[in-house]
């Protein structure tokens, strides 16, 4: 699709037709919801849950970042484009990771943490949970086995981290600005990849700009956090 009125016209039509758009909007209504649950509840202990919930998405991405490694290894280039059935089995288990993902937010409201419900981690889980749907839906291609077996293998790392670090609340597990690092140099890496396909292989535009959302919001975390963050640290050191 290209970046004009028609374009975006048939982008939008489309992202409405999914059949993950209302739970798409459910999302965004239990967010805007949630100040008024915290009002009326005490925060709940479900950290047995968040263990089960994190493994459980540690093993599933494995499984998808298996399949379609298995599937770039069936394909004729890391550029294919077109429906290969193989692929579907994956990528359905992707798009079904990606609503079970949605839970990481609910966690947060239940137990009160909504100061960790970021702009940048609604954006994440909602654009992901379509991105995955219309993939599964209408682009089982080799060409995104790319893009989703890398983001699987970052979310191995990732809900590893937060299995463990549910399971062991006592103990500092030092990865998370790794994890950063790496989700940032998995954007980059991937816009690159893109921008060869869009400019050689007829990839959608829209799939840049994505790219460029993502890099800047995960570069901008990254920078509050750790940069930001350490200087003031020297200042008051001083």
């Amino acid at each position: 699709m290209a970046l004009t009125v028609a374009g975006i016209q048939k982008f939008l039509d489309v992202t409405v037709s999914l059949q993950s758009f209302p739970l798409f909007c459910i999302y965004l209504v239990m967010i805007m919801l949630s100040p008024v649950w915290q009002r009326v509840t005490s925060p709940m202990q479900i950290r047995p849950l968040m263990i089960i919930h994190n493994f459980a998405c540690c093993f599933i991405s494995m499984y998808c970042l298996l399949g379609f490694l298995y599937s770039i290894m069936l394909s004729e280039s890391t550029f294919q484009l077109g429906p290969q059935p193989y692929l579907l089995p994956y990528y359905k288990m992707y798009w079904i990771t990606k609503v079970i993902e949605l839970l990481d937010t609910v966690f947060m409201i239940l137990r009160h943490r909504r100061r960790q419900i970021s702009f940048l981690h609604v954006y994440h889980h909602s654009s992901m949970l379509l991105l995955a749907d219309s993939c599964y839906q209408l682009y089982p291609w080799p060409a995104m086995s790319v893009y989703f077996a890398t983001n699987s293998f970052i979310h191995v790392i990732l809900y590893l981290y937060y299995g463990l670090t549910a399971l062991f609340p006592d103990k500092s597990i030092p990865w998370k600005k790794n994890i950063t690092q790496l989700q940032i140099l998995q954007f980059l890496t991937l816009f690159v990849h893109a921008t060869f396909g869009y400019l050689y292989h007829s990839y959608c535009v829209y799939g840049l700009l994505y790219g460029i959302t993502m890099t800047t919001l995960f570069s901008n975390f990254y920078y509050a956090a750790y940069v930001k963050s350490n200087q003031k640290k020297t200042q008051k050191c001083e």
